[in-house]
């Protein structure tokens, strides 16, 4: 017997049109109505409730309705919501851009603001091709990116993604990319290990740098984890290697920390594992702790001197969006800033982590189903395969993935899953029994979904 469908999912069904959806999965599985949250609870309109084990697409860090965060917002919308940020500013913003060049590595000294990881990685994209062109380095109009990247989806951002599911039907509009093979820990070509390997497979990107770099203005990656392409993990000395090369081949590197910074990785940022510093930083996700959209873009001086002249001469960086520098948003990521330090967050994800990689090492180690659990800081993963020892991929067109989150959130779970990847990127405040609960649930769905498949 169907369920009936309550009025506010019957109307977001007539006039909603949500992301990463393909809307027909909705009539057999309409969206579920939130009405709150508290933590890292989510419950829905008739009281049931969802362990958020995704962070709510990875940007919630310190729980929901976070009591500290809402009293800051609270506060700074009766004093002031928004102002026009050409030739105006205001203290929230001037204190975060001077929060985030303390935090951020050596030599990112300016913060450009956007309002969602996309356009961020939009604005690192074009100021590192206007530099060149102001710099005299007329031929360098291409950007070098890894297979299997995400960046985003706007159609820079889609130019250097990589990501076919994503990528392919826009082909047509998109930039001309120079693409190298990435990491693929799992799969290794080299047969190295993650803890112990140098990376050889960085040999993929310096080939691509010998024949290109006179028209490459910069390369883009995500450090660490390439998340969307079902977190695939790769070891520091990677991104070592890749910035000694940047560096002298006159190249660019962008740093896509959109997705593993504030955290995720076990270190406020993923490139302070490899200690590097990038030409261009993009933050976004987490910075405000899930509350409201707010990207930054970190350069050096050297980066924001080839725009500085006079107005005659046309070099200033022309970009802008209505709700630059936001007030609210600003000041909610410096009390999300405030909670990292005062309450000594960093060392909480990493006592967090160990915890969550031996529960999650226990439960799927051994799963018949599972090619391999891996982790980095506080995000899981669990690469669900057909064939262990061959590492054989099981067939996207059979959803397995998407199988096993419907069946989990009927347990009250959401891990929304990357193809047939499930992971784990719980917001930081989730307690001991509530990871126990995230694991055992996640394994209780495993293991019955493909007792069926079999049966």
């Amino acid at each position: 017997m169907t369920k009936r469908l309550s009025d506010l999912q019957v109307k977001d069904l007539q006039h909603v049109w949500h992301p990463c959806s393909q809307m027909k999965d909705y009539e057999s599985f309409p969206p579920i109505v939130i009405k709150k949250g508290e933590g890292v609870w989510l419950y829905d309109e008739h009281g049931n409730r969802y362990l958020d084990a995704v962070s709510s697409w990875w940007v919630n860090l310190f729980g929901h309705a976070n009591p500290r965060i809402s009293q800051a917002l609270s506060e700074q919308a009766f004093t002031l919501e928004h102002a026009i940020f050409a030739n105006f500013t205001h203290e929230p913003a001037v204190k975060l851009a001077e929060k985030l060049v303390e935090l951020t590595p050596d030599d990112l000294n300016k913060v450009f603001f956007a309002d969602n990881g996309s356009s961020a990685i939009e604005v690192a994209l074009k100021m590192s091709f206007q530099y060149h062109m102001q710099s005299g380095k007329q031929t360098k109009k291409r950007f070098l990116a890894l297979t299997d990247a995400y960046h985003g989806e706007t159609l820079g951002a889609l130019s250097v993604g990589g990501v076919d599911l994503y990528n392919e039907v826009y082909q047509p509009l998109l930039l001309d990319t120079v693409r190298a093979k990435g990491p693929d820990c799992f799969r290794c070509p080299f047969n190295e290990h993650p803890e112990s390997c140098h990376a050889p497979c960085i040999s993929y990107v310096e080939e691509e740098l010998v024949a290109h770099h006179e028209e490459l203005t910069a390369v883009i990656i995500e450090p660490l984890i390439q998340a969307a392409a079902g977190m695939k993990m790769y070891p520091p000395i990677y991104i070592k290697r890749l910035r000694e090369s940047c560096t002298k081949y006159d190249v660019h590197l962008i740093a896509d920390e959109v997705a593993v910074g504030f955290g995720r990785t076990g270190t406020l940022f993923a490139c302070e594992q490899a200690g590097i510093s990038p030409d261009f930083m993009c933050l976004s996700k987490g910075l405000t702790g899930g509350y409201l959209p707010l990207s930054a873009v970190l350069t050096t001086d050297k980066v924001y001197e080839a725009f500085y002249d006079d107005y005659g001469t046309m070099k200033a960086f022309l970009h802008s969006h209505s709700y630059t520098g936001n007030t609210l948003a600003c000041r909610v990521a410096l009390e999300v800033l405030k909670i990292f330090e005062e309450e000594q967050y960093i060392e909480i994800i990493q006592s967090k982590g160990e915890r969550m990689r031996m529960l999650a090492t226990e439960a799927f180690s051994a799963m018949p189903y599972v090619g391999e659990y891996r982790q980095i800081g506080f995000v899981g993963a669990i690469e669900l395969v057909a064939n262990r020892e061959r590492k054989e991929p099981l067939r996207s067109e059979e959803r397995i993935g998407y199988q096993i989150y419907k069946r989990a959130l009927a347990k009250g779970l959401l891990i929304r899953p990357l193809g047939n990847i499930l992971y784990f990127m719980p917001p930081y405040i989730i307690s001991d029994a509530e990871m126990q609960f995230m694991i055992r649930i996640t394994k209780e769905t495993i293991e019955e979904f493909f007792a069926e498949r079999e049966g």
